[in-house]
């Protein structure tokens, strides 16, 4: 048994909020109240002056196995997550080869396996990722995969769209959908905009995205399917959002930590490594993601962890791939972003994090309760620390050098400590 003492206990999805002990026995929480310390536990955790929250969920990352894996692979990018805080994290199908069948989603089940953490997949709506011919969807669903998604590549035949909206309204299941349409991009990855023009560049406008939100919105209203927009990145898109939610569709929205921190200007800083797809975008955009969080209009943060080799992320701002880590950043981010500016308060940011991505897939964690798995995140929301190094394969995060708030401590799955902050970073 393990004895967590003296923490303050978060649990958004009941409300709790109060300093208590937890007793852990057998992977799962057996005790919420006060206890006194004996030899019995095998380990005793002084949480006095921490917090204790659900393990965190993360709904979109890459961990670009099996075809990347130079820049990262399941048992790194588990290992990262862990040091974020995360307990449960949901892959992206856009491997190589794509998660487009059963063999392919069946050998990485067996990897994941004997993770430290839960990783789930979710597998490609369409063959290929080529948005010609929907997947076996009912196959795919009953081999393991907890939702589907062509992320990374927007869909572009409306029928095709629908079609596979009402399958997954049939299977009960979300899809998540990459909003950006290639026809209106000129440069991937920066926003068209003032900082693209002092760059010489086209950029990609809000509007890539917000037609196929708007879209695809109206498909979900029409077809009763359960969607999720992935990363959303401009202010008209969170009004789009914000009107068919009361129109009734089944729409969930996400928004990264970059995102609601960083604006286009950071692109003149830091290079590459701020290049990511949505782009980053205005001020009044990412003021617009704030709110859309606060309101309840966007239900989820996820890192879009997105690992690159330093070779790829060196080359010039054009050819350069788009996308950042983000799993070892993120609760800082927010803490420091979000809950020290005012914004959210902290049971408002962790259910974003818990809670909501656990709802959208119906999975079952992101809360503390007796007899619930023993999926926890002890951080400490006051510690300063510098973003140096990284348990990821990459480094590819504009926030190298920075300082934020929120500390991760201790990180526990299934009952057992995957990560403490004690153990010798990462050199890269």
């Amino acid at each position: 048994m393990i004895l967590i003492k003296d923490g303050r206990v978060v649990d958004p999805e009941t409300g709790l909020d109060e300093t208590l002990d937890l007793i852990i026995e057998d992977g799962r929480i057996k005790e919420i109240g006060k206890f006194s310390e004996s030899e019995s536990y095998e380990k005793i955790i002084s949480a006095k002056g921490k917090i204790v929250a659900p393990g965190l969920v993360d709904i979109h990352v890459h961990f670009r196995d099996p075809g990347f894996t130079y820049k990262e692979d399941v048992e790194t990018g588990a290992r990262s997550a862990a040091a974020g805080g995360y307990t449960t994290v949901v892959c992206m199908a856009n491997t190589k080869p794509v998660i487009d069948n059963v063999e392919v989603l069946k050998e990485l089940e067996k990897r994941e396996e004997t993770l430290p953490i839960h990783v789930y997949n979710t597998a490609a709506v369409t063959m290929g990722l080529k948005g010609k011919e929907l997947t076996d969807m009912p196959e795919l669903l009953k081999a393991g995969a907890i939702g589907f998604t062509d992320d990374g590549i927007p869909i572009k035949d409306e029928k095709l769209v629908m079609e596979a909206m009402k399958t997954a309204a049939q299977l009960d299941v979300p899809i998540s959908f990459h909003e950006e349409d290639p026809d209106l991009i000129g440069n991937s990855g920066i926003n068209s905009g003032e900082v693209a023009r002092k760059l010489g560049l086209e950029g990609a406008p809000a509007l890539a995205e917000e037609v196929l939100v708007a879209r695809d919105c109206l498909l979900a209203l029409r077809t009763g399917a359960k969607i999720n927009i992935q990363h959303v990145s401009s202010e008209v898109s969170v009004q789009i959002i914000r009107l068919m939610k009361k129109m009734g569709a089944k729409v969930y929205a996400e928004v990264t930590p970059q995102h609601f921190s960083l604006t286009e200007e950071a692109v003149l800083r830091k290079g590459t490594l701020a290049k990511v797809n949505p782009p980053l975008r205005t001020e009044k955009d990412r003021y617009a993601l704030i709110q859309g969080l606060r309101e309840g209009v966007l239900d989820v943060i996820a890192t879009d962890h997105a690992p690159h080799s330093p070779e790829e992320k060196n080359r010039e701002l054009k050819q350069a791939p788009s996308g950042m880590i983000g799993l070892e950043t993120a609760l800082a981010l927010g803490i420091t972003n979000l809950v020290r500016k005012g914004h959210m308060t902290l049971s408002q940011f962790l259910e974003k994090m818990t809670v909501m991505p656990a709802r959208l897939y119906g999975m079952e964690c992101g809360n503390i309760k007796k007899g619930a798995n023993a999926d926890l995140v002890i951080f400490d929301e006051r510690e300063k620390w510098r973003v140096e190094h990284f348990w990821s394969k990459s480094e590819n995060s504009p926030f190298i050098g920075e300082e934020l708030y929120g500390k991760v401590k201790y990180t526990i799955c299934r009952g057992k400590i995957v990560y403490t902050d004690e153990e010798e970073k990462h050199e890269s």
